[in-house]
């Protein structure tokens, strides 16, 4: 085996140029992937980061039924104090997580004293909804950010600020039914204009806990939802796991569950684009196999045609058809180390330069967002050895005609 090793290393010595361009054809398809995989990976941790960290948290947990009717936000499908108290003594007990924020979620009606339309508005402690989404405080584009809210205060969508005239410092009325269907209203003091992260039919405004409840005339505690955010994402599928036993095992009288948990994905529409963007690693990555495929093929049949001669001598001497076969195929597999090698070394340094040279681009109002491309060891040892296969895999057909070629007819081709 080490002659042969030594007999394909001296070979592709013989045909430096070809060697050369083969090579460098296999590097530059390992410097399109592993760079397009460090730089949407980095792109798709932050945009998750974004959604999660300033609005829903890692995991959210409901009473069952109450995500399929979520849009018309029901007051009869929140979390009573028994529950609550369950669900939080479960939450103490499990070590991923760093902190849960709870929610009330309603719709109202929204005045400036001339004009009315409708609200969504989310009722939060703000000692624990900045414990739980600590990005919330960069999306108030106008007002005070310290502190989130106080009781009497409001934050108000852009979308409605701009289309009611309405500023920081204004006075609004908010008109909501509860749930026996009386209807209460409560004067709030516009603090600050939030922008809206789910598009422009974005409508959610936010308010204190505690005005929620006399708002809707609550007695006693109740909560719609329970925004979970974890001290590593990576643990998410675990935790869910977990959480999912646990709270799902808890019946009702009616022996139905009492609870329901989602993770981000299940919660939003933005999951899409992140499975966009895993679609399009994985299609580059069958562009690099196809590059691969294509010029190791090429090169090793280029390389069966011009060496028919020296085929048929060793084969005239008394060399194996398995030698010969084991002879092209390390060729090939030498082909994708040298390729593979140069592809990961120019890559991991233009990671590093694009990571020194600080690269900022902007999402949504946010601006100066720097990108940080990095990649896992995981994905660089798979990439290597998916291309090292390919180009064994694509030597195999010349190897196996080289290795079948009568040795009189080789020697007399021309």
């Amino acid at each position: 085996m080490l002659n042969i090793l030594r007999l394909a290393a001296r070979n592709l010595k013989r045909y430096r140029r070809r060697t050369f361009l083969t090579s460098m054809l296999i590097s530059l398809g390992v410097v399109a992937v592993l760079l397009f995989i460090s730089v949407s990976g980095s792109f798709k941790v932050m945009m998750v980061g974004q959604i999660t960290d300033s609005m829903l948290g890692h995991l959210q947990i409901h009473k069952k039924g109450y995500l399929a009717s979520i849009d018309s936000l029901p007051l009869n499908r929140n979390l009573n104090a028994k529950q609550l108290k369950k669900i939080e003594q479960i939450l103490a007990e499990e070590e991923a997580v760093e902190a849960y924020s709870k929610r009330i979620k309603l719709g109202a009606m929204f005045s400036n004293f001339t004009e009315t339309t409708n609200i969504r508005l989310n009722a939060v402690l703000p000692a624990e909804e900045l414990k739980t989404a600590p990005l919330l405080t960069k999306r108030i584009i106008q007002g005070q950010q310290d502190g989130l809210i106080e009781k009497g205060e409001i934050l108000i969508p852009e979308l409605i600020a701009k289309g009611m005239k309405v500023k920081v410092g204004d006075s609004i009325v908010l008109v909501a039914n509860n749930k026996d269907g009386s209807v209460n209203g409560q004067t709030f003091l516009v603090r600050g204009i939030l922008e809206g992260i789910s598009g422009p039919g974005g409508r959610d405004g936010m308010i204190h806990l505690e005005d929620a409840r006399a708002l809707l005339r609550i007695d006693g505690v109740e909560v719609s939802e329970i925004a979970i955010r974890l001290k590593n994402m990576d643990q998410l599928a675990d935790v869910f796991a977990r959480l999912k036993s646990e709270l799902g095992s808890i019946m009702n009288q009616q022996d139905k569950p009492v609870f329901e948990v989602h993770t981000w994905e299940k919660i939003s529409p933005f999951f899409n684009i992140a499975k966009m963007i895993d679609l399009m690693t994985f299609f580059i990555k069958i562009m690099l196999v196809a590059i691969v495929l294509v010029s190791i093929m090429n090169v090793m049949i280029m390389a069966v045609y011009e060496r028919i001669n020296e085929i048929g001598t060793i084969s005239a001497i008394g060399t194996l058809p398995n030698k010969i076969l084991g002879l092209f195929l390390v060729e090939g597999l030498l082909l994708g180390i040298l390729g593979t090698a140069i592809g990961t070394v120019i890559s991991l340094v233009s990671i590093a330069i694009m990571n020194a040279s600080q690269i900022s681009f902007d999402f949504g109002r946010q601006t100066g967002l720097l990108l940080t491309p990095t990649i896992a060891a995981n994905e660089v040892i798979t990439v290597v050895l998916v291309v090292i296969g390919i180009a064994v895999l694509a030597s195999l057909q010349p190897a196996y005609k080289a290795a079948k070629m009568d040795p009189i007819t080789a020697l007399r081709h021309v």
